[in-house]
């Protein structure tokens, strides 16, 4: 599991909103200097917010200002990227088949190819979308001793 420290920045009924920057990742990574993601926010500073899943706790266990330690699994960071990047160009060179089969003039493969990149954008958009508020794929909070979606059972 790839862990980070954040700051809570928002408390909803659901979920938290936490200010992390990615210095944990960064470290355990192998392209630690060619990497923009570190340089860029070394450079700059700047932090992300993600929004972290509560899972059943109680939201009245946190507050503003609180920092907690969130953790998502190594494979769906994989199957996300591959999901990211494989998507839109498996559609952009579907489309672009589909455009010489058809035999149409060069401008209109080369749109075909656009489209194709978009739709395959927008079905990974819609995929996020619909796996927002799913426990397996997003961050949670994650206790020290466990994760938060690991639970005994009562005995």
């Amino acid at each position: 599991m790839i862990t980070e420290t954040g700051r809570v920045v928002s408390i909803e009924s659901d979920c938290l909103w936490v200010e992390t920057i990615q210095r944990s990742t960064c470290e355990a990574c192998s392209a630690k200097s060619g990497c923009g993601q570190r340089l860029v926010a070394q450079w700059d500073g700047n932090t992300n917010f993600v929004r972290v899943l509560l899972d059943g706790r109680p939201v009245e266990g946190f507050q503003m200002h609180d920092l907690v330690t969130i953790g998502i699994p190594e494979r769906v960071v994989a199957n996300g990227s591959l999901l990211v990047y494989l998507t839109p160009l498996i559609m952009m060179l579907l489309a672009l088949g589909l455009a010489d089969l058809m035999v149409v003039e060069e401008l209109t493969s080369i749109l075909s190819g656009l489209a194709g990149l978009l739709v395959g954008g927008t079905l990974v958009r819609g995929h996020s979308y619909l796996h927002r508020n799913d426990v397996d794929v997003q961050p949670v909070v994650v206790d020290d001793e466990k994760p938060l979606q690991w639970c005994e059972a009562p005995a």
